[in-house]
């Protein structure tokens, strides 16, 4: 029987090397927990990139998958199936959408958003054919393929890839100022990260969000929100928008859309945005499956009737002021709403990746950003006293690694 080495040693010759995980080899999950294949136990502070919030293996979402697998799993849209309008529904009834374009991985929820915001910047508002600018941010994180990749700040994420299409201007995240400089008459969208997950839970100030949203009001502008990583409970809101009081143009939502069962991603729109979108213009052989369909309804359902979203403000609120209550020089600032948590070190405390492999021998699974940024971003479901235990384990971490 193969052990983690093995299973690791395998990944490291065969597989392409765009990822560099921790030391751990995970066979199993429920709730807010994993074991690895020796059978330890670990607290996920993960949730897979917040695509987990309903917890590992929510036992009502599994249902709802293994019932429509046994029925019909793919039509493509060339046919309608008997999923996917009740998925329309219950989606835009809890997100307050009007039109809804069903894809499967988040980062072509954004590529797909891109396609009918340009659309209709030269059918609706009038731009000269390809002069349509999209203002983005400065550490944006909206996925790797490359078209996104072409207007990330990141190096690495784009060194090397290029060229990259033309048509987006960057401007500083939190910086409304330089937002309101960046308006052009052929700016058709703005596309922004409420909260940004990647950069390390960076939160922008208080009316950045509803100055931004009047902006584009006055001058014509789609607000398209990403919150493929901050939507769907994860701030103690359905949407961070809800922080602010706006609402967005367009919102893209995935990864928590599933419940972690099944790659499945929107795009939500309050406007005619998806309108312009004609038959032949956009598709998804995959995109709007029964089973994709069957699997997101269960998995809002549970985000709801089970009161995730209510416990994430609760838990994320006491996480919060915990890590704020630990006393450590190598702490800099604790960010956060609800779930979506981060721990900021100081540069002279060595990188977050250390922090991050000694909290995995305590029995916490975190994962490092940005060089000194440790995120925490547990299931919804987590409670009290596991917040605690996580607590005891954050303390003995942040206290005495050096």
């Amino acid at each position: 029987m193969a052990n983690a080495a093995d299973f690791i040693a395998t990944e490291q010759r065969l597989g392409a090397h765009n990822y560099k995980p921790l030391d751990v080899v995970l066979s199993r999950g429920e709730g807010v927990h994993v074991w690895d294949v020796d059978g330890k136990q670990y607290l996920d502070c993960l949730s897979a990139y917040s695509a987990v919030n309903q917890g590992h293996c929510h036992p009502k979402i599994f249902e709802a998958m293994v019932e429509q697998a046994k029925r019909i799993t793919l039509t493509s849209r060339a046919f309608h199936n008997d999923q996917l309008a009740g998925f329309y529904e219950d989606i835009a009834r809890l997100t307050g959408s009007h039109k809804v374009l069903p894809m499967n991985s988040g980062a072509e929820a954004v590529e797909s958003a891109i396609k009918a915001v340009r659309k209709w910047g030269y059918e609706q508002k009038g731009v000269e054919e390809n002069k349509a600018e999209i203002i983005v941010f400065s550490n944006n994180f909206h996925g790797r393929t490359i078209g996104v990749v072409g207007f990330s700040t990141d190096p690495v994420a784009r060194g090397g890839f290029g060229p990259f299409a033309p048509g987006f201007r960057v401007v500083k995240f939190g910086d409304i100022t330089a937002f309101e400089q960046a308006i052009t008459p052929n700016t058709v969208a703005v596309l922004i990260e409420p909260i940004q997950g990647e950069a390390g839970v960076i939160i922008p100030p208080a009316g950045y969000l509803k100055r931004m949203r009047a902006l584009c009001t006055e001058h014509n502008i789609t607000l398209i929100l990403d919150e493929i990583q901050s939507g769907l409970g994860r701030t103690g809101k359905m949407l961070a928008e809800e922080h602010e009081e706006i609402e967005a143009d367009v919102t893209l939502v995935g990864k928590a859309l599933s419940g972690g069962f099944y790659p499945v991603s929107a795009v939500l729109s309050n406007t005619e945005v998806l309108g312009v979108l004609q038959p032949g213009q956009h598709g998804s052989t995959f995109g709007g499956n029964p089973l994709a369909c069957a699997i997101a309804r269960a998995a809002l359902d549970v985000l709801v009737s089970e009161g995730m979203i209510e416990n994430s403000a609760e838990q994320g609120a006491y996480f919060k002021a915990g890590l704020e209550n630990i006393r450590s020089n190598a702490v800099k600032e604790i960010r956060g709403r609800g779930l979506m948590l981060a721990v900021e070190l100081q540069p002279e405390a060595g990188g977050a990746k250390k922090y991050c492999e000694a909290l995995k021998e305590r029995g916490i699974l975190a994962k490092d950003t940005h060089e000194h940024s440790i995120r925490i971003a547990p299931p919804l479901v987590i409670t009290r006293d596991q917040v605690d235990w996580a607590l005891e384990r954050f303390q003995d971490v942040l206290t005495n690694i050096h």
